[in-house]
């Protein structure tokens, strides 16, 4: 940390000098205009905005699979609108893999390939995505996928089962359009100006939103053990209805709570969603000792269904510390 003492020129305006090392990395000099973004009592400096994409090239050498698909994902969340992917040469199986990967992401396109290269350009600006939307429907369709997993395994319909897994992509998707905006505006003030929203309510969303994605990972987990079991009795079906409609309460309640405007509802909100989770854990043990009645692959399968629907409940949780944070006065 450097400091500078403030200083009046011309009786009325106040001046600051800037750190030679910072002014020389970023390319600014004498007659370079720069940018000063306000935030509370806060006042950040950055070089004046450049209209240029950023551009960002990786080498995949010896990368397929999921590695390839990680490789491509980290750079788009990382920020970069221009992704050049080299290689000496790409095979057929690295270019299926990365046109996959390209289609999880919102945005992304393939706008050149060659034998040694192939090329993605995020096409949406940042500016013209909406956290806020993109957080709301994250909510709706992660808890619909849950309520829906449970369905599927009581009613052993694997469609449904089958149609939970693939809105889990939708659910992803949405993840990592969140993550790449959030590291944005990490990364550049002006971005936060951009979308509308102070950096730390971006942080709250971000925060909230990976809690939303791990519930659709375990309404697909649900999903899947709906493939394997083929009937459940009646008595268990009901503690798992129970059980779901409870689990689910707490990340409704604290996402009503994030989303929320006025501090005071936002904070009730939030505590109620708090105060919904210990009884989870009560009738979870209920419906554990129903399910330990059953044979020993069947009631192991059930029990990671509880898990899952428990877990769910301590994410909403999780939710509602970040709308506490969200609703908390500012220091």
């Amino acid at each position: 940390m450097e400091t500078r003492k403030v200083q009046v020129t011309g009786g009325s305006t106040y001046t600051v000098s800037l750190p030679k090392d910072w002014a020389t990395e970023n390319d600014v000099s004498a007659g370079s205009v720069v940018e000063f973004h306000a935030e509370s009592d806060s006042l950040l400096l950055s070089p004046k905005e450049s209209n240029e994409r950023t551009e960002g090239t990786l080498d995949v050498s010896g990368l397929e699979g999921d590695q390839l698909t990680r490789a491509v994902m980290t750079m788009y969340v990382s920020g970069f609108d221009i992704i050049t992917l080299e290689t000496p040469r790409v095979e057929a199986k690295q270019r299926r893999t990365i046109r996959q990967a390209t289609q999880g992401l919102v945005g992304l396109e393939v706008i050149e390939e060659t034998s040694e290269r192939v090329v993605l350009q995020d096409l949406l600006d940042s500016s013209e995505l909406s956290v806020h939307n993109a957080i709301t429907r994250m909510r709706l369709v992660a808890l619909t996928m849950l309520s829906d997993a449970v369905d599927a395994l009581v009613e052993n319909d694997d469609d449904l089962a089958n149609d939970v897994m693939e809105r889990d992509d939708d659910v992803d998707r949405l993840w990592y359009m969140i993550s790449r905006v959030f590291r944005t505006v990490l990364r550049d003030p002006t971005a936060a100006s951009h979308i509308g929203l102070p950096r730390v309510t971006c942080f709250d969303y971000q925060s909230s939103a990976r809690q939303l994605e791990r519930i659709a990972d375990h309404a697909t987990k649900i999903a899947e053990f709906a493939l394997e079991i083929d009937e459940i009795d009646d008595d268990i079906a009901d503690g798992l209805y129970e059980l779901r409609e409870d689990a689910l309460a707490v990340p409704e309640t604290a996402m009503d709570a994030l989303l929320e405007d006025d501090p005071d509802e936002a904070t009730r909100l939030a505590n109620e969603a708090r105060s919904q989770i210990r009884p989870i854990d009560d009738r979870a043990r209920e419906v554990d000792d129903r399910i330990h009645q059953m044979d020993s692959q069947t009631a192991q399968v059930l029990g990671l269904v509880v898990d899952s629907l428990s877990r769910t409940a301590d994410y909403g949780g999780n939710i509602a510390e970040s709308a506490l944070q969200k609703a908390a006065p500012r220091p």
